[in-house]
C-alpha cells in the first residue's frame, strides 16, 4: 500500500464538495480515483509543491482503492519509473499525493466536469476530444 491514510488539503476538499454537487457522485473515494487517473494520464510531472493535509477529509488506502487498490499502486509506481523518479516508498507516496491533488484540481475545473456525463466521457475518446477543445 502506498500510504495508510490519505488526508486531503482544504482546497481539495472544497473542490471535491463542488464536484459532488455538480455530478451527484456522493463518495470522496470515487472522485479521488477518477482524479488520480486523470492526473496519471497527463504527460507532465505534477509540480513538486507542498500540499497541506489541513482538511477533515481522510480515508484509508483500502477505502481509496477498494478492490483495485493494488492496480492504483502499480499505476503510480509505473508512472514514477516512466518519469525517472525514485520508487522508494516515500517518493511513491509523495508523487501519489501530487497526482491526486492535481487530478482533483483538473476535475473540479468547469472545463472538465460539469456533470457526471463529463466524468464518464473522460474514459472514452470523446473525453479526449473535449480536453483538446478546452
Amino acid at each position: 500500500m502506498i500510504v495508510k491514510q490519505i488526508r486531503l488539503s482544504s482546497q481539495a476538499k472544497e473542490q471535491l464538495s463542488r464536484l459532488k454537487g455538480r455530478t451527484g457522485i456522493k463518495n470522496w473515494n470515487v472522485l479521488c480515483r477518477w482524479a488520480l487517473c486523470l492526473s496519471l494520464r497527463e504527460k507532465s510531472i505534477p509540480a513538486d509543491v507542498e500540499i497541506p493535509a489541513d482538511s477533515n477529509v481522510e480515508m484509508s488506502w483500502e477505502v481509496f482503492g477498494g478492490e483495485y487498490s493494488e492496480i492504483y499502486e502499480a499505476l503510480v509506481k509505473q508512472r514514477c519509473k516512466e518519469d525517472g523518479l525514485s520508487t522508494d516508498p516515500a517518493a511513491v507516496a509523495h508523487y501519489f499525493r501530487l497526482h491526486l491533488h492535481r487530478g482533483i484540481a483538473y476535475l473540479s475545473s468547469s472545463q472538465f466536469a460539469r456533470d457526471i456525463t463529463d466524468i464518464l466521457s473522460l474514459a472514452t475518446e470523446d473525453g479526449e476530444k473535449r480536453e483538446e477543445e478546452a
